[in-house]
């Protein structure tokens, strides 16, 4: 892996060197004690797949790139994650604190307004990055289709950011799972965006969707076990309680998050919640690993997408506060200290989004690869889908300390929800056999 002077300036750069502080993983660390690779690290990777990338297309003749392009490519996935606070994924996309890092220009011109806008000023790639790290095509490309397709290079379905972490966060989990690099032979140009070409001589390829499938079984997979493993989603609940309630009293601006590492972050959080005794448990609560059990569990199972919108609305979104007020009503019915009772709900808009990316299935003949009705590829976005849970969570002495107490919180938790609780309600155990029709229907014919 080689980087040239210029990308070896932009790596030196404050913006950059702050990523060695930030976890990719986020607390996933307290599940697999490895798994503390950071987010400066995958730039490197992801700037080394993207150059991959570039060679299989260049050496194939799909597409001819010119220096800038490379350079250009480079330097924004080099870049890409220079938005990310820190547990930025916990705060933003499953508690909703923030605007996503990739969708919060303000944060973006303040990282560039120090001494990465000024390096990226004097290589001549300052508005071009800029308008890829905010979402858009860079106008540095000769037309739209030609800005989408090299976009697609580091921030596509199916990219180099993706590939640079599937294998990066299996590793440092102990997962073992990894996909083939002839992933990188197939990638083609399709419409205008980057595809994945399933044919040869207009021949199907069965061995080429096998790779790409199991890509996809990369992706469900450690959305499984580890970015919505139970403890973590704990972990992660508790932490964005503790910031919440020091935001409520003012004293944390979010926005001050953008210059920290995850270290200072803790650090500074502890302090200035010194005189916040919800907070402080919290934090306390991490520190020694007690995390938070579900006292009330909740599936997307018989739920239709009104009843799902609604869920998403009140308890991701937090429409009108909806969130904080039932945690403060269970809190308050159980004579339990605030921040005692944490509703979890994220979004149920869970999408395998890789199965979307375009193949070519022949000379004449592309789509999406999801509309392939390829058997285990619609099993696993079944079965990503049904992932998604809505918990309410709670110290692990609450239960012990008084059973008639959990059983009242679960029952209001089912009448202000409107759902039953997973674990006790009829044919709950039952539920996981919906994963696999096929074998549920051979059992019932034998």
């Amino acid at each position: 892996m080689a980087f040239s002077a210029d990308e070896a300036r932009l790596l030196d750069t404050r913006a950059v060197q702050r990523l060695r502080g930030i976890k990719q993983l986020g607390l996933s660390y307290l599940v697999y004690p490895s798994a503390v690779h950071g987010r400066f690290e995958h730039a490197l990777g992801a700037c080394h797949l993207a150059g991959k990338i570039i060679e299989s297309l260049d050496q194939k003749g799909v597409y001819r790139f010119s220096e800038a392009d490379r350079r250009l490519i480079r330097a924004v996935t080099l870049l890409h994650d220079i938005t990310h606070v820190p547990f930025g994924h916990t705060f933003e996309d499953e508690r909703r604190i923030a605007p996503r890092h990739d969708a919060d220009p303000a944060r973006l011109d303040a990282i560039l307004a120090d001494d990465l806008g000024d390096e990226l000023a004097r290589q001549g790639l300052l508005d071009p990055v800029r308008e890829h790290l905010a979402g858009g095509v860079s106008t540095v490309a000769k037309n739209a289709a030609e800005g989408q397709f090299i976009r697609d290079i580091f921030a596509g379905t199916i990219c180099a950011d993706l590939l640079d972490y599937l294998r990066r966060d299996a590793r440092f989990c102990g997962l073992t799972i990894d996909y083939d690099d002839r992933i990188f032979s197939l990638f083609t140009r399709l419409g205008g965006r980057l595809a994945l070409d399933l044919q040869r001589h207009g021949l199907f390829r069965h061995d080429a969707l096998s790779e790409v499938v199991q890509v996809l079984r990369m992706r469900y997979l450690l959305t499984e076990r580890v970015y919505f493993h139970h403890a973590k989603i704990a972990a992660g609940a508790m932490l964005s309680k503790a910031l919440e309630l020091a935001m409520a009293a003012e004293r944390f601006r979010y926005d001050d998050l953008a210059r920290l590492r995850d270290d200072a972050f803790l650090h500074v959080l502890r302090e200035r919640t010194a005189a916040l005794p919800s907070a402080q448990r919290l934090l306390a609560a991490l520190d020694a690993r007690q995390l938070y059990k579900p006292v009330f569990l909740a599936s997307r199972d018989g739920l239709d997408d009104a009843c799902l919108l609604e869920l998403k609305q009140r308890f991701y979104e937090n429409r009108e506060g909806a969130r904080e007020r039932l945690e403060a009503e269970l809190c308050a019915a159980t004579g339990a200290p605030e921040g005692s009772v944490i509703v979890y709900c994220p979004s149920p808009d869970m999408s395998l989004k890789e199965a979307n990316v375009a193949v070519r299935l022949s000379e004449t003949r592309s789509e999406p690869l999801s509309a392939l009705r390829h058997a285990e590829i619609e099993t696993l976005l079944m079965r990503h889908r049904q992932l998604w849970r809505l918990v309410v969570l709670a110290p692990p002495s609450f239960g012990r300390r008084d059973a008639k107490i959990r059983r009242a919180l679960v029952q209001l938790c089912e009448e202000r929800l409107g759902l039953p609780d997973l674990r006790s309600s009829p044919g709950a155990g039952q539920r996981s056999l919906a994963f696999f029709p096929a074998w549920t229907e051979r059992r019932a014919e034998k």
